[in-house]
C-alpha cells in the first residue's frame, strides 16, 4: 500500500470512532431525560379502623392478693407424763376426736399401789392427830388443877402440831400419788384432727425434756391463715382508716386453695403484728377463717384476698387497652378530630376484668381497645365503638375480681 492511500485510512478510521461517540453521548443523555419519571400527586390517606371504648368511673372495693399458709389454732404434742409401759392405743389415725378422749393407757398397776401406800399413811397421820389433841386436852384439864407442869403441857401442844404437820404431808402425798394415777390415762386436752401414733403397745415411755412424742393434735375449726401484707398496702389500708383502735384492721378478707380459680372463703383480720419487717418490708397477719367442713388443712397454700374496708370510686378501662413501652404502660386516647395521641398511665389491680387506673385519664375519654398495634401517635382513625364487658352492665356495686 501506498503512502496516500495509508494516509486515507487513517482518516476514515478516526472519523468512524468520532462518530461513534458523538452517537454514544448523544443516546445516554436521551434515554436519561426519557427515564426521568413524572411527579404523581401524594396519595390520600385512609384512616385506621380501631374499636374504641369510653373511660368509666365506678364504686369498687380495690382488692390485694397474697400468698398465704394454713395454721391450726391449737396444736399440742402428746407426751408422757409418768414412767411406764404403753397398754392401750385408744384411737384411730386421723379421726376426730373430742376434748377428754382416751388416747393411751401406761400401766397403772404401780402407781395403784403407790397411791394405796399414801393413803394408808394419811390413816396413820391421822390417828396419830386423834392421840395428841386428845392427849393435849388431857394436860389441859390437869394444868388447871396444877396436876401437871408447863413443859408437860407445852410438849402435848408441840406433838399435836407435829401431828398436823404429818398428816398435811401424808395428804400432800396422797394427792401426788393420785395425780400420777390419772396421768396413766392420756387423755386428749383438745378437740382436733389426732395424727398417728407414734408408739405402739409394750413401749416403755419416761418423762423429762426428753419425753418421746407419742402423737399431736390439731384443732379443725376455726383455723388461722397467716401471710405478710406489704407497705405499701399497709399504708394504703391505713390512710383509709381499715385500722380499729384496737389495732386489728377492720379488712374484708378472701381465700381460695390452690387448685381453685375463686375464693370461696370468707374471714376476718385477727390480729397484725407491731412493726414491719424490714428485711422484706411486710408485716404479717393473721386471719381467721371457719372450717366446719374440715377442708382446710394446716400447711396449706392459702390464696387471699384484702380489700379497702368501703366501696370507693376509681377509674376503670378495658386491661387490653393498655400496651407496654419499656418499663411504662401507656394507653392511645382517640381526640376529638379523630387522632390518637400517646397517654401514659399509672395502673392499679385487676377488678372483674377490667384495670384499675391511678393516674392518666378522666372518666369519660375515649382510648383504643382493639387494633393497638396498628396505630402510632397522630395516626388519623376511624373509631368503632366496641361493646363493654359484661361487668360494666352490672348494677353498681363492690366488685371482685
Amino acid at each position: 500500500m501506498n503512502a496516500n492511500l495509508r494516509t486515507r485510512y487513517k482518516t476514515w478510521v478516526v472519523l468512524a470512532i468520532s462518530t461513534l461517540m458523538v452517537v454514544g453521548v448523544a443516546s445516554y443523555y436521551l434515554d436519561g431525560a426519557l427515564a426521568t419519571p413524572t411527579p404523581s400527586p401524594p396519595l390520600a390517606l385512609t384512616p385506621v379502623g380501631v374499636g374504641v371504648a369510653s373511660v368509666i368511673e365506678k364504686h369498687v372495693i380495690e382488692w390485694s392478693e397474697f400468698s398465704g399458709r394454713v395454721e391450726a389454732i391449737e396444736h399440742v404434742e402428746i407426751r408422757p407424763r409418768v414412767t411406764g409401759t404403753i397398754d392401750t392405743v385408744n384411737f384411730q389415725e386421723g379421726e376426730i376426736i373430742a376434748k377428754g378422749a382416751l388416747l393411751f393407757t401406761i400401766d397403772p398397776r404401780p402407781y395403784q399401789a403407790v397411791l394405796a401406800k399414801a393413803q394408808a399413811t394419811r390413816e396413820s397421820a391421822v390417828v396419830r392427830l386423834n392421840l395428841a389433841r386428845t392427849e393435849l386436852a388431857r394436860s389441859s384439864k390437869l394444868i388447871q388443877e396444877r396436876a401437871t407442869s408447863q413443859r408437860e403441857h407445852d410438849q402435848r401442844a408441840n406433838e399435836q402440831l407435829e401431828a398436823q404437820a404429818t398428816l398435811a404431808a401424808a395428804q400432800a402425798d396422797v394427792q401426788a400419788a393420785r395425780l400420777n394415777l390419772q396421768y396413766t390415762s392420756i387423755t386428749a386436752p383438745v378437740s382436733g384432727r389426732v395424727s398417728r401414733a407414734e408408739l405402739t403397745v409394750g413401749n416403755l415411755v419416761g418423762t423429762g425434756p426428753d419425753a418421746p412424742l407419742l402423737t399431736t393434735i390439731v384443732s379443725v375449726s376455726p383455723v388461722y391463715v397467716n401471710f405478710d401484707l406489704d407497705e405499701v398496702s399497709y399504708i394504703r389500708y391505713a390512710r383509709n382508716g381499715t385500722r380499729g383502735s384496737s389495732g386489728v384492721a377492720e379488712l374484708p378478707v378472701l381465700m381460695g386453695l390452690a387448685n381453685e380459680t375463686d375464693y370461696p372463703y370468707s374471714g376476718r383480720i385477727k390480729s397484725l403484728d407491731n412493726q414491719l419487717d424490714p428485711s422484706s418490708g411486710t408485716l404479717r397477719v393473721r386471719a381467721v377463717f371457719d372450717n366446719a367442713n374440715g377442708v382446710l388443712t394446716p400447711g396449706m397454700y392459702a390464696r387471699v384476698r384484702t380489700g379497702d374496708g368501703a366501696p370507693r370510686t376509681a377509674v376503670l378501662i378495658d386491661d387490653q387497652a393498655v400496651g407496654t413501652d419499656q418499663s411504662k404502660r401507656f394507653v392511645f386516647v382517640v381526640t376529638q378530630g379523630n387522632t390518637v395521641e400517646y397517654r401514659e398511665v399509672h395502673l392499679g389491680p385487676l377488678i372483674d376484668g377490667l384495670r384499675v387506673v391511678r393516674s392518666g385519664l378522666v372518666r369519660g375519654e375515649r382510648i383504643v381497645v382493639q387494633g393497638l398495634q396498628k396505630v402510632r401517635p397522630n395516626d388519623q382513625v376511624d373509631p368503632q365503638p366496641v361493646a363493654s364487658p359484661v361487668a360494666l352492665q352490672q348494677q353498681d356495686r363492690p366488685a371482685r375480681s
